[in-house]
């Protein structure tokens, strides 16, 4: 795993050991900030804050932080995720734009800021991806008007009432490109 673009493109990052945590493939990452960067729906990265939701390895947010994202926020539950993504975050030398946080995104603390970018990875089949961006929404993670991009496996429901930009497909990995309300 490597980042694909930016001023740390292709810094390796630390790939999980287990099966416990599955990160956006390389080629997704890169197909979904290519999109982002030339789609005139999406917002200027340069500056921005971001969410990185069940954020793994920190890959997304990482990858966003390379592009000039200003800071990014990772989130996760998972103890192994949250040392493997402060060993990313330290291995890259974006601690100062970083926040690391041991929390639900099912049941995430209110937000000290919003933010304009929110990426969602939760675990595929187990319903958690509307559910989860509802939650963020409602606890103030996300900018009104923002863009929420959402990662589900092919056969995952995704029941939000949003506008959607752009929906993709990449092996059994479907990314929703979202308005935020």
């Amino acid at each position: 795993m490597r980042l694909v673009g930016g001023d740390l493109r292709g810094r390796r990052l630390e790939a999980p050991a287990g099966r416990d945590i599955r990160p956006t493939s390389d080629r997704t990452r890169e197909a979904v900030f290519n999109i982002l960067a030339h789609a005139e729906w999406a917002p200027e990265i340069e500056g921005i804050r971001v969410l990185d939701g069940f954020c793994g390895t920190g890959a997304l947010g990482l990858e966003a932080l390379s592009r000039g994202a200003g800071h990014a926020v990772f989130m996760d539950q998972g103890r192994e995720a949250l040392d493997l993504v402060r060993r990313n975050i330290a291995a890259l030398g974006v601690g100062d734009r970083s926040t690391v946080l041991r929390a639900d995104a099912l049941r995430p603390p209110r937000a000290q800021a919003p933010c304009p970018l929110v990426f969602l990875d939760p675990p595929y089949g187990q319903g958690m991806a509307s559910k989860s961006l509802t939650a963020l929404m409602e606890r103030g993670w996300c900018v009104s008007g923002g863009l929420a991009v959402v990662e589900t496996g092919l056969e995952d429901p995704f029941e939000l009432d949003l506008e959607r930009f752009d929906e993709r497909v990449y092996g059994d990995t479907r990314v929703y490109f979202l308005r935020i309300t």
